[in-house]
């Protein structure tokens, strides 16, 4: 069985980030799953409801507020019920998440004072992700993925 693997949008340098804007990787082992159609490319504020550009938004506790202080924190919620609708509906059992996102942040996230400073933490996607059973890798973790991708379609043969 070929995994897929669920993939932050921006990271496939699709303009979905809340400036308008993408943080598209370089990685020709990413490139060679996505030409074999096993990354399936997700962002969960824009999916949640949110345009593109919008105002940037940090956690602060359960809920998500941008620096005006507008709540959005169901957007973010709705956002990764879908992303975990979808994995689960593909069969999705990996993912590769935006570092430092409010949404996808798997190890850090900002602060939630608007100050630049991040935190150990993780992303409304990524929390229920994991509490469900997804592993979810950063950019920063891509030969952890593959281990972990190797390892999976080992152990199914």
């Amino acid at each position: 069985m070929r995994e897929r693997i669920l993939v932050s949008a921006c990271l496939l340098g699709q303009p979905v980030r809340y400036d308008g804007q993408s943080k598209g990787i370089l990685s020709d082992w990413l490139s060679t799953l996505g030409a074999e159609g096993r990354t399936l490319a997700f962002c969960p504020e824009v999916a949640g409801g949110l345009p593109t550009p919008r105002p940037p938004a940090e956690r602060q506790g359960e809920l998500v507020v941008t620096q005006s202080g507008l709540d959005v924190t169901a957007e973010f919620d709705h956002g990764a019920e879908l992303a975990l609708r979808l994995c689960q509906s593909q069969g999705i059992r990996f993912a590769l998440l935006k570092e430092g996102s409010p949404s996808c942040g798997s190890g850090r996230i900002y602060n939630g004072r608007f100050e630049g400073v991040s935190v150990a933490g993780e992303g409304k996607t990524t929390a229920l992700l994991r509490r469900h059973g997804i592993a979810v890798f950063s950019e920063d973790q891509l030969p952890e993925l593959a281990s972990a991708l190797t390892l999976a379609t080992t152990a199914s043969t």
